[in-house]
């Protein structure tokens, strides 16, 4: 592959006020061309591009094409920079009116050096939020593609959506928007229609047709905020094209790839692809000294703070309140996350990347073969750390699947939870859960990236795809959602879209829940028996049953909302009877049967919040309550009163 950087830019806003600049601060920057000022971290803007793509394993050749009136200028950095400075291209031009253009000084990089590579394409004065991304990644991503591509970013908060060229895409089909502006969504992945072709990409955004680019902006016509750049992968088939548009195109002002791009979609020349980068771009177009100096110390600030700040995730076990264990047979649940116990996970920058073991959950010393034999016996002998890594593993893949370059920095991940093993809390849920919240928050990739929904199937991909555990989706929903969540699992919810419908509930004034689990607790995952294959032959029982679940969860979610705790009193008794007919008392276990028959002698609500190992409860009566808390405990059980996590009380971790 060949990469062409692309400096050849004329009488620029920013040069002539840095000329006309009273203060003097910028003096000795007057007549420096925009690519050679000073960029993040003291390096030339310029010196950054270099860097990235002196790659010899990746680029055959670099060459970089620039103008008459600034040849000099580079002819210097070339040779304080080790830069071959035969592949130093000179357009010729030496005015704005007499300038080629964009397309047009690529297509003489390539005829006048008879290139036959694919070729990328940078526009090498742009500053870049990121010094580290992978560049080899793009490379990657563009090769599994039979098409173009075309890097875009999504903009920071101070950045107006109608100064760049907009992408749009639709977050479930993937296909471009095709006629309606009331459609259109902020989804990252510029993978649209047929085979998952970019067709629907605005310059300047209003749109009065698709993939149509104007001149005069209007600021809210679109709610995408994902810019496109001067950042593009061109295969040698389609060079060609580029003397094509330059021969419909004699007018110069035509000559930008924002045209170049429509022209190349609406021709249907050939598929364009889009990749995302997690990193910013400025002094992009016509931009004064006030951008240059405002976006260098913004990115040069947030470089010298991330390095140094570790990023801390938590994320919360959970009780099934109503509908479990339907959610993994289209069933519906509610569940609520609570504050008793959680998981949590670190990340720190680091030189190499390191999974540290929990010195718990995760044990390599033991006092004695004896303590290994009990520990191993009650604990198991999988941790945490499995968790980690698989899900590192699988943000990788996922990323680069759905053309999202990462930058190559690294870290050290560790973890600790205090959520009681086996017990059907979703403690491994919730390790993988707050991983994943911290590599997002590392790598920048928002919710638009990666939105709530996906993150839920992400998460149980992580489990059941890498590591074979046994779950369903119940447990990831209402950790990434937090709070009192309703899910409905319909098959064709899921069918269509891959996910169900998930409405977080009202929290105020809940009754006072209780969790009681067994002190030493067996497997939680042998609970299911064969009653997956039962509901796959379609047994009636077991379909039935599974309806029945739904229409609990819809009457729970009625009582939630008039606060009618006696009903759901009842409803919780009702659920608890019915998986008992399914799963059958010997599938259930006397420890779990022990301790709903222990609640009922108190007269509370009772029943499985989980897989098994513990129970979840509602008493009316504060008295019995005390009573039965001292019977639990009495009975070698531990007993807590349930403390809701309401993330709009106390935020988002």
């Amino acid at each position: 592959m060949i990469c062409i950087l692309l400096v050849a830019g004329h009488g620029t806003v920013l040069e002539t006020q840095i000329k006309s600049d009273v203060t003097g601060l910028y003096s000795h920057l007057t007549g420096v061309p925009k690519a050679l000022l000073p960029g993040v971290g003291g390096k030339k803007i310029l010196d950054f591009w270099w860097e990235t793509v002196n790659t010899r394993q990746l680029f055959s050749e670099v060459y970089l094409v620039t103008n008459a009136d600034k040849y000099k200028h580079y002819e210097r950095w070339a040779t304080a920079n080790d830069f071959p400075l035969e592949n130093v291209v000179n357009d010729g031009s030496t005015t704005l009116d007499d300038r080629l253009g964009a397309v047009a000084d690529l297509e003489l990089a390539i005829r006048s050096r008879q290139l036959q590579d694919d070729i990328m394409v940078i526009a090498g004065d742009m500053l870049c939020a990121d010094q580290n991304f992978d560049i080899a990644q793009v490379i990657r991503f563009f090769r599994s593609k039979p098409g173009e591509l075309a890097i875009y970013y999504e903009l920071e908060s101070g950045e107006k959506s109608f100064s760049r060229g907009i992408v749009e895409v639709c977050p479930n089909t993937h296909r471009a928007i095709e006629s309606s502006l009331s459609k259109l969504c902020d989804w990252p992945i510029a993978e649209f229609l047929h085979q998952s072709i970019l067709t629907s990409y605005v310059l300047k955004p209003l749109i009065l047709r698709v993939m149509r680019f104007l001149e005069k902006p209007q600021e809210g016509i679109t709610a995408s905020r994902l810019a496109s750049v001067v950042f593009y992968c061109l295969r040698k088939e389609s060079l060609p094209y580029i003397s094509e548009f330059l021969c419909n195109h004699p007018d110069v002002k035509d000559r930008t790839f924002g045209m170049f791009w429509e022209w190349l979609v609406n021709e249907e020349k050939v598929p364009v692809y889009g990749m995302k980068l997690p990193t910013g771009f400025q002094l992009i177009g016509q931009v004064g000294l006030s951008d240059y100096t405002k976006w260098l110390a913004h990115y040069s600030s947030k470089q010298q703070l991330s390095p140094s700040k570790p990023i801390t995730c938590r994320s919360y076990a959970r009780v099934g309140l109503m509908g479990n264990p339907s959610d993994g047979f289209n069933g519906k649940t509610i569940a609520l996350t609570i504050a008793n116990f959680w998981a949590e996970v670190t990340l720190m920058e680091s030189q190499t990347l390191v999974l540290l073991p929990h010195p718990l959950n995760d044990p390599t010393e033991f006092g004695s073969l004896q303590d290994l034999f009990r520990i191993s016996r009650k604990e198991g002998y999988l941790g945490g750390l499995r968790l980690l890594q698989a899900t590192c593993k699988k943000f990788y893949q996922f990323c680069s699947e759905q053309g999202i370059a990462l930058s190559k920095q690294n870290f050290t991940l560790k973890y600790d939870t205090n959520i009681p093993r086996q017990v059907g809390l979703a403690g491994s849920s919730a390790i993988v859960s707050a991983t994943l919240k911290c590599l997002m928050k590392f790598y920048n990739i928002t919710d638009n990236d990666l939105p709530k929904p996906v993150r839920a199937n992400f998460i149980l991909n992580v489990e059941t795809d890498e590591l074979f555990i046994t779950a369903g989706l119940q447990d990831r929903v209402v950790q990434v959602y937090e709070g009192l969540v309703y899910m409905d699992f319909s098959k064709q919810l899921m069918d269509e879209r891959g996910y169900g419908d998930y409405i977080p509930l009202e929290m105020n004034d809940l009754p006072l829940f209780w969790l009681a689990y067994l002190g030493d607790p067996s497997d939680s995952g042998r609970i299911h028996s064969n009653v997956r294959q039962r509901w796959l032959n379609g047994e009636s029982v077991v379909v039935e049953a599974m309806k029945s679940f739904a229409d609990l969860t819809d009457q729970a979610r009625a009582a939630f909302q008039c606060k009618n705790w006696p009903r759901l009193s009842q409803l919780m008794d009702e659920n608890f009877e019915l998986r008992r007919s399914v799963y059958t008392d010997d599938c259930l276990g006397p420890g779990n049967l022990k301790m709903v028959q222990l609640a009922r002698q108190f007269g509370s609500a009772v029943k499985l919040p989980g897989s098994g190992g513990a129970v979840v409860g509602l008493c009316m009566d504060p008295e019995r309550l005390v009573e039965m808390k001292k019977a639990f405990q009495e009975a070698g059980c531990v007993f807590c009163l349930i403390v809701p996590y309401d993330p709009s009380v106390q935020g988002h971790n």
